[in-house]
């Protein structure tokens, strides 16, 4: 019999909060963390806006001798692991060790780390680069370092599927705990991508928003959509077998019940049209969370603001739910945060364990028109609803198709 396993600690780093309540009170308010790049000169990037965090110093939440030794993405994860572990108040001196774990995602580890290599390789030649480049750059090294904060000795696994990383993570940290491996999984995802060569490459695969407008550049299903807006940022989620979190007495957020995954198998970046894809990922963990298709009442959309993801998971959510399809609340975190890449999943999950405890569906932000195929509820209002059983999608090139089950936990 597969273990029940609950959500006990929830942590966030956005563009638009740097903690969950500012994140979630952001969302409530439908305010966006959109604005010109900061971090380097963008004037020659075609791309002029993005999500970025802002205020964001590493110090404040770590030695800062140790944050030296992480890149930005890093950083992101250990702050938001900080939050939910505090959260969640596990108290890692009475745990055994080995029975805690991480699994926290990245799409692409630090392309900081790897172009400031080169520049030093260019400028200065290749003895003067620093031997710490590849233990900050690879993308594992984020639950590593977690790890090593708290002492987590359990499995420790970094799963990189893109843009459905955050999502695939705390799937597969669930199915570490159902099946016996861990009692508790500190999983998410997170991103620190807004550099030159993130910005440059993504804006020559033509994904990225042509919009200017902080106001009008991440709009998912709108039919004025051009792209979508890079953002940065990390979400941590605290997750423990029931029993293990009834015995210590933890607050239990939500349930955790159903995880399932596809691939289009069609193109390294473009989804296949049908949306069968994504279709049989959100059927098979409806499925595994024992469940009925007209359970779902609410779905945190992967939403890019890209011209054929929308359609193509609007599509989908029509495959999977038929006639259902149409009484699904669905909204996209991302027209507020933009999209973090292999943290997006992740912060759509704490959003949907939100939706869960307040009974509030936030709106698609920048949401006026769609086009005709396009006659789903996406939520250009909020609503106000008792909300017991959501959905998270999360969809990543290479045709990487991951969605979970999130429920209203009942003792």
């Amino acid at each position: 019999m597969k273990r029940r396993v609950v959500i006990t600690g929830i942590g966030a780093i956005t563009p638009i909060g740097n903690n969950v309540d500012e994140y979630w009170n952001g969302l409530k308010e439908g305010k966006h963390g959109f604005g010109p790049i900061t971090q380097f000169d963008g004037t020659d990037y075609k791309c002029k806006v993005v999500g970025e965090v802002k205020d964001f110093a590493a110090k404040d939440y770590m030695d800062p001798k140790a944050a030296r030794r992480m890149a930005r993405f890093t950083q992101f994860a250990v702050k938001a692991a900080k939050e939910a572990m505090e959260d969640s108040g596990l108290d890692m001196s009475v745990e055994d060790a080995y029975r805690v774990g991480t699994c926290i995602g990245s799409g692409v580890g630090s392309l900081q780390e790897i172009e400031g290599a080169y520049d030093k390789i260019i400028t200065k030649g290749p003895s003067r680069v620093s031997p710490f480049v590849v233990p900050m750059m690879i993308s594992n090294i984020a639950a590593g370092n977690v790890a090593i904060m708290y002492g987590l000795k359990g499995k420790s696994i970094d799963v990189v599927t893109a843009c459905a990383s955050g999502t695939n993570s705390i799937g597969e940290a669930f199915r570490t705990i159902q099946y016996g491996d861990a009692d508790v999984m500190v999983a998410g995802g997170t991103e620190a991508a807004v550099t030159p060569i993130g910005i440059s490459t993504f804006d020559s695969l033509t994904a990225l928003t042509s919009s200017t407008d902080p106001d009008r550049c991440s709009i998912p299903f709108d039919k004025d959509r051009s792209g979508f807006v890079l953002g940065e940022g990390a979400g941590i989620v605290i997750l423990e077998e029931l029993e293990h979190a009834k015995k210590r007495g933890a607050k239990i957020y939500a349930e955790l019940t159903g995880y399932g995954c596809s691939s289009d198998a069609h193109h390294i970046t473009a989804p296949e049209e049908s949306g069968e894809g994504p279709a049989v990922a959100m059927v098979n963990a409806v499925n595994d969370a024992g469940i009925s298709l007209n359970d779902v009442q609410y779905i945190n959309a992967h939403g890019t603001s890209t011209h054929l993801n929308d359609l193509v998971e609007t599509r989908a959510i029509k495959k999977a739910f038929g006639e259902h399809a149409k009484d699904i609340k669905i909204n996209s975190t991302k027209s507020m945060t933009g999209h973090l890449l292999g943290a997006a999943g992740a912060i759509e999950c704490i959003a949907c364990v939100k939706t869960i405890e307040e009974g509030y569906i936030h709106r698609t932000r920048g949401l006026i028109e769609s086009e005709e195929e396009l006659d789903l509820d996406y939520c250009k209002e909020p609503y106000e609803m008792k909300v017991d059983c959501a959905l998270s999608n999360s969809l990543g090139f290479g045709g990487h198709n991951a969605c979970i089950i999130i429920q209203k936990y009942e003792g």
